[in-house]
């Protein structure tokens, strides 16, 4: 499986941005997917998840409410949509591949996940 992470860029405080990843190898609609975020000098987090069919999402508090996960299996891209952005949002972002896991089931460990994309830029300026 090949990821490929696009879309980052430099937002405004308060501002939307969205961001994308396709993917490329085996059946998509196989996998769940997720993003990560990395920030400069900090562990890389968790940031939301979906399931295989898109029936399940999961995010993490600092974004619930302001991210919304999305993905079009007929494309072989997973999306997420980012409003309210703050300075602290400012991150790379990555998504994941979840080979794995039940049709339902999202993760938000990274260790679940089996590959990753390149990671795209995000950068908020305050």
């Amino acid at each position: 499986v090949q990821l490929q992470a696009f879309g980052g860029g430099l937002v405004q405080a308060g501002g939307s941005l969205n961001i994308s990843c396709v993917a490329s190898g085996r059946a998509f609609s196989n996998y769940a997917m997720g993003w990560f975020r990395q920030a400069p000098g900090k562990e890389r987090e968790f940031v939301a998840a979906i399931s295989r069919g898109g029936g399940t999402t999961y995010y993490a508090d600092s974004v619930k409410g302001r991210f919304t996960v999305s993905r079009d299996n007929a494309k072989n891209a997973v999306g997420l949509l980012m409003n309210s952005l703050k300075a602290e949002d400012t991150a790379v972002y990555y998504c994941a591949a979840d080979l794995r896991t039940g049709y339902w089931s999202v993760h938000r460990s990274s260790n679940e996940y089996d590959y990753w994309g390149q990671g795209t830029l995000v950068t908020v300026s305050s």
